[in-house]
């Protein structure tokens, strides 16, 4: 998947791509089809850099609901000639769970259009677990011949059917069918699933790597031979050098933290990082001098993994340096820097944004960081960073950022921040927004008594306007 085109910020796409509440409360009083045009365009062309940890469903579904929209252009994409094409879940994905969030909202046509495609389409698996939490057992046992019909019944056919039921997110259909009352039905699913459940115990009685009694060398290794098969294996390793290195073993790891080969060196500093060993922090400023990139990279994550004093105290010395190395320093201080660091972390979240943008990784750290020292100077930094941000969750951490840094906050974000897409989000603002604004009563009362909303956001909710908290 390619990575997507994000609008600017201050357009009603820019807005709606990025799932924020001011996208909604803008498309409600924006000409209705120029906001349905809009949303369809976010549901048909996924606009998360991480599709699998973003939420956008349910933020797009309740503004359809509110829309009142029909579902013509999502029926058009789902069964568009590419779906055979490009099988990829990350293009129908988000169609099909915004369809089953508008199906427990009593959408019966998004149901429909949900056992449609779940008999018919590519991604049929997604729109089946779908299915498995909104639709009844009737319409459930309905899809079992034409689901089934996809496998053929030759031995590689009853192979996929047994994965398939394997890996099934949610197992309420397959379970329905294997007590189905046709025969031919129920005994292939319970063949099936008994092969899976087979297939699961042979996987956990051969295990892959290393074995009690292995030597530090051969995990050295084993963790080279997973690098040269495109598999970082240095994380893992540095935990079996945990059970069979002994302090006789410090010198040969020593050597292959200066001068091994890349699966060894990564494996040694992260090993001597997580022990603490008193000589890894001038291994770790060699490896980044001198590494390649995949030893720089352990090096910067075996230095972030250090807990004590003396890591901080070097990440002071470290972290006005203009590489990855002062990078890596200022995220540490963010983290387990004191109030006399609030400098450097301003400093590094400022060059942060400068020189990579609102959406650079390390933003997550020193945003957070930012708002755990309270650093109120940051507050315009994390007012622009969550304004153009694309991802949802960064905006969160900036809004919580906001809201130890910031007092303008509860009157402002805050009450954009109840309609995010983000639960966590919603959640922050249930606490924080002032409710002298009438829409933030308004939406707290309508988030309280939805049924599609997290509990963690009603329980916020309830703490501000429920019978035992008088609004405030």
């Amino acid at each position: 998947m390619f990575d997507p085109v994000i609008a600017p910020s201050g357009t009603l796409l820019g807005l709606l791509q990025r799932g924020r509440g001011d996208g909604t409360l803008h498309a409600l009083t924006a000409p209705r089809a120029e906001a349905l045009a809009a949303l369809n365009h976010c549901v048909l062309h996924d606009p998360r850099h991480d599709w699998q940890v973003e939420n956008r469903s349910l933020y797009y579904a309740r503004l359809h609901l509110d829309l009142d929209g029909g579902l013509d252009a999502i029926e058009a994409h789902l069964f568009d000639p590419e779906d055979v094409l490009d099988p990829e879940e990350s293009r129908t994905g988000l169609a099909l769970a915004v369809l089953g969030h508008l199906a427990s909202y009593g959408r019966r046509d998004a149901l429909a259009l949900l056992r449609r495609y779940a008999a018919h389409g590519t991604n049929w698996a997604w729109a089946l677990d779908e299915l498995a939490l909104r639709d009844d057992d009737a319409g459930l046992r309905a899809l079992a011949e034409p689901v089934l019909a996809r496998f053929s019944t030759d031995a590689e056919g009853e192979a996929e059917l047994a994965a398939a039921v394997r890996d099934a997110f949610e197992p309420r259909p397959w379970r329905l069918w294997a007590d189905d009352p046709r025969p031919s039905i129920a005994a292939r699913v319970r063949a099936a699933r008994e092969t899976g459940c087979f297939d699961r115990w042979q996987r956990q009685m051969r295990p892959t790597g290393p074995r009690p009694g292995w030597s530090v060398r051969a995990v050295f290794e084993w963790a080279q031979s997973g690098l040269e098969r495109g598999a970082a294996l240095h994380v893992p390793a540095a935990r079996c050098l945990m059970a069979v290195a002994g302090p006789e073993d410090r010198r040969e790891i020593l050597e292959a933290a200066r001068h091994g080969d890349d699966g060894a060196r990564c494996t040694a500093l992260r090993y001597l990082a997580d022990s603490g060993d008193p000589g890894v922090l001038e291994l770790i400023e060699e490896a980044v001098a001198t590494g390649s990139t995949v030893v720089v990279q352990a090096a910067v994550d075996s230095f972030e993994r250090m807990r004590g004093a003396v890591a901080v105290d070097r990440a002071r010395g470290w972290a006005r340096r203009p590489d990855v190395l002062g990078a890596a320093a200022g995220r540490v201080l963010a983290c387990r820097g004191a109030a006399q660091d609030r400098e450097l972390v301003l400093a590094a979240l400022r060059e942060a944004v400068r020189g990579e943008g609102p959406d650079a990784p390390t933003l997550w750290t020193l945003v957070d960081g930012a708002g755990r020292l309270g650093i109120a100077c940051a507050a315009p930094v994390l007012r622009h960073i969550y304004r153009e941000t694309a991802s949802s969750h960064l905006r969160g951490r900036a809004a919580r950022a906001l809201a130890a840094t910031d007092p303008s906050f509860p009157a402002g974000f805050a009450v954009e921040c109840l309609w995010d897409c983000e639960e966590t989000t919603r959640e922050l603002a249930a606490r924080h927004a002032e409710t002298g604004d009438l829409r933030v009563v308004e939406r707290l009362r309508r988030l309280a008594a939805d049924p599609a909303e997290e509990a963690e956001v009603q329980t916020a909710v309830r703490s501000r306007i429920g019978p035992d908290a008088a609004a405030r």
